[in-house]
Parts: structure tokens; sequence; C-alpha cells
């Protein structure tokens, strides 16, 4: 029967070895996958990752609210999305509603 040290020591071996093994598949791994895209024209935005979803989102212009409500006095608008500025905020709404 082997040793607590001995087993230590073969622990300490076989994740060396893991660790060259992975390191060494890793390349050839993502130079395959790199290939793959390369002749498919796979984009990292199909691929659906975070940092893709990041630079999608950043690129795509956000498309405005319709303003909801109008200060009558000023003429200003909101939308009634986030905090309602300060002529609307505690009174009924309905009477700054914007027909249409």
């Amino acid at each position: 029967m082997s040793s607590y040290r001995e087993l230590l020591a073969q622990r300490e071996k076989l994740e060396k070895q893991i660790e060259e093994a992975k390191a060494r598949e890793y390349a050839e791994v993502l130079n395959e996958i790199k290939q793959k895209m390369a002749d498919y024209g796979i984009t990292l935005a199909e691929l659906g990752g975070s940092r893709a979803k990041a630079v999608k989102a950043a690129s795509r212009p956000r498309a405005g609210v319709a303003p909801k409500y109008r200060d009558p006095a000023s003429g200003s608008t909101w939308s009634g999305r986030g905090k309602p500025p300060r002529w609307i905020a505690g009174q009924d709404r309905e009477k700054f509603l914007i027909e249409k």
C-alpha cells in the first residue's frame, strides 16, 4: 500500500500531466474552431458570447419612446417611464395625457 506522501507526489505529477495535456489540446481545438469560423463565416455574435452581445447592443441604435404626458405650462413631455418629473409628480396624470 502506498504512503500518504507517495500518493501526494503521484497526484502532483498527474495534475502537471493534466495541465500539459489540456494546454496542448486547447491550442489545437482553438485553431480548429477559428478555422471553421473562417470557413463558414461564423461571427462571435452568432455564437452568443457575452462579449459579442455587448458589441451588438452598443452598435444598435435605441428607439426612443413616444411622450405620453405633456406639461401645459412649459410644454415639457414625459414618456411615463422612469422617475416622474416635478411638474407631474404627485398629481393626477390623466389631465396631462397627450391625446392622439
